[in-house]
């Protein structure tokens, strides 16, 4: 499995690099500066999780990917090279959630995106709650992950350009929480986990998470 996913890495990274212009400088840094966690990131379209992974070898990264993509039998080589994890999105989410911890202990980083569905226009989503689970049930940190300039990769296709694409990451943090936090509190702590995404991002792309948070309640930052 090494050597198969040494030379896939060589030509996907290669093609991504022919079609984009990437920045992820300061997520590589992030990488080598913490231990194996999970990376939450906004969901434009269908290049973020290939640049994430490919970019940082030979870190190890995986992410988790919707389960229906595995009837593809090119996409499903590229997952299983990469130990992808599958999730169902009708809601069945303990079993993935365990081979995120499973990965975790293993040393891969894991990718994870809280919008659940791409925006394709770049504007950040309403986040969806699992992910406040995952990590508390996981109880491994959390390092946000934002990137912009991949909304506009299918008009540089079409006009035959490269497309700038870039990457920007925040401070790790770890939920502070003890259980199952209510349905008050899942909203509190979700505003405060997209915040650190948006921060990171240019201010129109921000979405309902454009202000601020004024207090920090539940996240202590590493």
């Amino acid at each position: 499995m090494g050597m198969r996913r040494a030379t896939v890495n060589f030509f996907l990274k290669g093609l991504l690099n022919f079609v984009c212009k990437i920045d992820c400088s300061e997520y590589k840094q992030a990488l080598h500066d913490n231990k194996p966690l999970i990376v939450i990131f906004n969901h434009i379209n269908f290049l973020e999780v290939p640049i994430l992974v490919t970019h940082s070898y030979p870190i190890k990264v995986t992410g988790l990917v919707k389960s229906e993509t595995w009837k593809n039998p090119v996409m499903a080589f590229l997952f299983n090279t990469y130990n992808s994890i599958p999730i169902d999105r009708t809601g069945a989410y303990n079993e993935s959630f365990k081979q995120v911890r499973k990965a975790v202990d293993d040393g891969y980083f894991t990718c994870v995106s809280p919008e659940g569905k791409r925006s394709k226009d770049g504007v950040l989503q309403k986040g969806k709650a699992g992910i406040i689970q995952l990590a508390i049930d996981a109880n491994v940190p959390i390092l946000p992950v934002a990137h912009y300039g991949g909304e506009h990769i299918w008009q540089n296709i079409q006009r035959f350009k490269r497309t700038p694409f870039y990457f920007k990451a925040g401070r790790p943090f770890k939920i502070r929480c003890e259980g199952r936090p209510g349905k008050e509190e899942r909203e509190v702590i979700l505003t405060e986990v997209m915040g650190q995404i948006a921060c990171l991002l240019p201010e129109n792309m921000r979405g309902i998470y454009a202000e601020e948070t004024q207090e920090i309640k539940f996240l202590e930052f590493l």
